[in-house]
């Protein structure tokens, strides 16, 4: 039983393996892997693992679970309207100049002067520098932000070198290295290129494992798409218990692909009615709380205007 706010780890106050540490507690170091038992040296945890090692490693696996499964924070706040910005590449746009993610609504919103007169909005609506006037100035603005170690504009940079786009040469090696830095500053869609690259086997051998470690932890950073790979690979592998925990958090964010595949699991009889009804209810509480006015008139804008491209 806990007392004075302490765990019963934190009250295990001898080495699991000679017992002996009472006396000097603050020496003892937890297990790394499960956190519930201690060590007072390296020799004692490694004397003491054949013993444990079965009972570690399925708490390891356990709170592994715990960390996966918890629903991510929500995607960042537009700095304009303040209001979640949507999951869909299509309502918002990353801003080469000032390096904002914007919502199309807040993009695609008039502006006026001090007398209430419209005037030009083919400006950044945070920063108001004028927008680009082309792919080469994109491009100029990109490397700006690449310097300046913005983590967004790496991995943009990063799938430009993947795809061979924007005149750069296809090269997977350089695309994996922009990836890699772009993902130790923060950026979790990076994560997941890492693990589609190894999924794939672009620039390197395909290695499943590697691809899932990268996926988890884009996935655990509110990766939607990560997380909808890590559900269909679950679904493939007969754990679709795993595989709804993993749609169920994505739908919530916004993945509708993921929503896509529950019904799917329904119609199969993998998934129960209560299911598919809970992950519609998910995802229309993640329509209503994106929704607005002018992100509905960007979006009907945008409509009329690719209709015939």
């Amino acid at each position: 039983m806990n007392t004075d706010n302490k765990t019963d780890i934190d009250m295990v106050s001898s080495c699991a393996n000679c017992g002996k540490g009472e006396e000097e507690s603050d020496k003892l170091k937890n297990c790394t892997a499960c956190m519930m038992v201690k060590y007072c040296s390296r020799e004692c945890q490694i004397a003491h693992r054949p013993q444990h090692k079965k009972e570690c490693r399925k708490r390891a696996a356990e709170l592994h679970d715990e960390k996966l499964f918890k629903q991510p924070p929500p995607k960042e706040d537009c700095p304009i309207c303040f209001m979640t910005t949507p999951l869909l590449e299509s309502g918002w746009r990353y801003m080469t100049c000032c390096g904002k993610v914007i919502c199309s609504g807040c993009c695609h919103a008039p502006i006026y002067d001090n007398q209430g007169n419209e005037v030009d909005n083919q400006k950044c609506p945070f920063c108001r520098t004028p927008g680009p006037k082309s792919d080469e100035e994109i491009d100029k603005r990109t490397i700006k932000r690449v310097v300046m170690n913005d983590p967004i504009a790496i991995h943009d940079l990063g799938c430009n070198y993947r795809d061979g786009t924007y005149g750069y040469p296809q090269d997977h090696t350089k695309a994996l290295e922009l990836y890699h830095r772009a993902a130790e500053l923060g950026n979790a869609l990076a994560h997941t290129c890492i693990g589609y690259s190894y999924n794939d086997g672009l620039g390197v051998e395909v290695d499943m494992e590697k691809a899932n470690y990268f996926y988890e932890l884009a996935a655990m950073k509110g990766e939607t798409s990560a997380r909808y790979y890590l559900g269909n690979i679950e679904a493939r592998a007969g754990n679709i218990e795993r595989a709804l925990k993993h749609h169920m958090i994505a739908i919530k964010s916004g993945e509708v692909d993921s929503l896509n595949e529950i019904k799917q699991e329904y119609s199969n009889g993998q998934a129960t009615k209560g299911d598919y009804t809970k992950a519609l209810q998910s995802y229309q509480e993640y329509l209503i709380e994106i929704k607005s006015i002018q992100r509905d008139k960007a979006a009907e804008f945008d409509k009329e205007r690719y209709r015939y491209y």
